[in-house]
């Protein structure tokens, strides 16, 4: 008999949330019953789930009684409040925030990456930074066939990444700016931060605040998330992180320097033909290579532009593209309940 299971959502009206209860639909996990949880300020709202209308509950720590998988996406704040006490109830909690991705006993999974990790889990599971997730998808297959000594990365990312206010924001510019209208930034590049610039029509190199190693936390994220979810600290990392005026969609330029001799770029194609979740998108005399717009809606991680560094005998360079609220949020927490179900974890 085939188990079946009582669903949570944790910031079901949100961008992710919203997402991950359209992937629910879908998924493969045989749902009893789900529970759609937001802040006191979205409790009341309706959603539908497979035709049926749910009412939104306030999340309180009572909420997850009966929970068996949690998928979180509320916030940091709120992760850190009530993720342990959702654990405490029984609940396997899948936390889309920051919260507890460098906790060393919370395993940071990309299922495709290091699946095997999910058996150490303690009740909580950690979705990496959307950025990460793509990169890491597109490089373990390399990894995997010829080593990875080191990784260079800046990212082109979609402010659909900072929320609703943020698409809002560029969309506003973007109409202010071809009429001709006067406009005063208030979000980007961080909300919370002391100035505000102009998004539209403009490349931002800040993503979150910056450390006082003058890297951004989003940098940051990128630098440690990638040596935990592939288990090794001797990784050369190295990124910068910069916002573009694109809805949905993050591309990445990555370098990297591998650890086997006489690697070929034809080679380096061949390990990520048929890797899973990846897509090869690499044909630049026909023009063929990973856009965010062709990007945005599907699941997949789209890599191209594949080439041989021309002073680096061990280096080449990728082009990698991924909608950042599906593999970068939701899809990615799916898989997660996905594996944890197939392993016969949960």
């Amino acid at each position: 008999m085939t188990k079946s299971y009582h669903v949570a959502v944790v910031g079901a009206t949100g961008a992710v949330g919203t997402q991950m209860i359209q992937l629910l639909e879908k998924a493969a996990i045989e749902i009893k019953q789900v529970t759609f949880l937001s802040s006191a300020r979205s409790a009341g709202k309706k959603l539908t789930f497979k035709g049926k209308e749910i009412t939104v509950q306030e999340a309180k720590p009572e909420s997850f009684d009966d929970i068996d998988i949690a998928l979180f996406s509320a916030g940091g704040s709120v992760s850190k409040q009530l993720a342990p006490q959702a654990a405490e109830r029984g609940a396997v909690v899948i936390d889309n925030t920051s919260a507890f991705r460098m906790a060393e006993d919370v395993p940071l999974v990309v299922p495709e990456v290091n699946e095997h990790a999910l058996k150490a889990h303690h009740g909580i599971i950690a979705n990496p930074n959307c950025s990460t997730i793509q990169m890491v998808a597109a490089l373990e297959p390399i990894r995997q066939a010829f080593g990875l000594k080191r990784v260079i990365v800046s990212t082109y990312q979609a402010v659909s990444g900072s929320g609703v206010s943020a698409i809002n924001e560029l969309k506003e510019q973007s109409q202010a700016i071809l009429n001709d209208e006067p406009f005063s930034p208030q979000v980007m590049p961080v909300k919370g931060d002391k100035k505000h610039y102009q998004i539209a029509f403009n490349a931002l190199p800040q993503i979150d605040v910056f450390t006082e190693n003058d890297y951004t936390y989003e940098e940051m994220k990128m630098i440690n998330e990638t040596k935990k979810i592939m288990e090794d600290d001797a990784i050369q990392v190295a990124a910068t992180c910069v916002r573009i005026p694109v809805v949905s969609g993050h591309s990445e330029s990555v370098y990297i320097e591998i650890d086997k001799s006489g690697v070929t770029a034809d080679q380096i194609r061949a390990a990520l033909k048929d890797a899973p979740g990846v897509v090869l998108q690499d044909d630049p005399a026909n023009q063929v290579y990973p856009q965010a717009s062709e990007a945005a809606g599907k699941k997949e991680v789209f890599v191209g532009r594949i080439r041989a560094d021309l002073d680096q005998p061990k280096g080449f360079h990728l082009w990698i593209v991924s909608d950042n609220l599906l593999k970068g949020a939701a899809w990615n927490s799916i898989q997660i309940a996905e594996s944890l179900i197939k392993q016969g974890i949960i």
